[in-house]
């Protein structure tokens, strides 16, 4: 996937549509936070195997599928609303987990960095 395809195709249907105006970093948050809502309900009250069993079926697959789709256009939009490269950003803070998390203290653990000790 490439972000900046998604992008341009988000500018241009908002472009189209004259959303600009309501494209502010504050609503897009609250949207996104709405559609995370979205997500979860599809999960809420289900192990995590009836989640799996539910995304391998069609309709379940299309429901999350959507879920998922729309949390991610919004993070792309308020990147873009912000002027953050959100690919840029993800390498980064990647970058910044590994560090934090070195494989030898940090591998098979759900510890916090904070919690790993020193490395060996």
């Amino acid at each position: 996937m490439d972000i900046s395809d998604v992008l341009t195709r988000l500018r241009a249907f908002t472009d189209e549509r004259d959303w600009a105006q309501f494209h502010t970093p504050r609503n897009l948050t609250l949207a996104l936070v709405g559609e995370v809502g979205e997500l979860a309900e599809l999960m809420q009250w289900r192990t995590d195997e009836e989640v799996r069993a539910h995304a391998r079926t069609d309709a379940g697959r299309d429901a999350l599928a959507d879920e998922l789709a729309d949390v991610f256009t919004y993070l792309v939009e308020i990147a873009d609303s912000l002027g953050i490269d959100l690919d840029a950003a993800v390498h980064a803070k990647i970058t910044k987990n590994a560090a934090k998390y070195p494989v030898d203290l940090s591998r098979g653990s759900n510890a916090k960095y904070t919690e790993l000790g020193e490395p060996g």
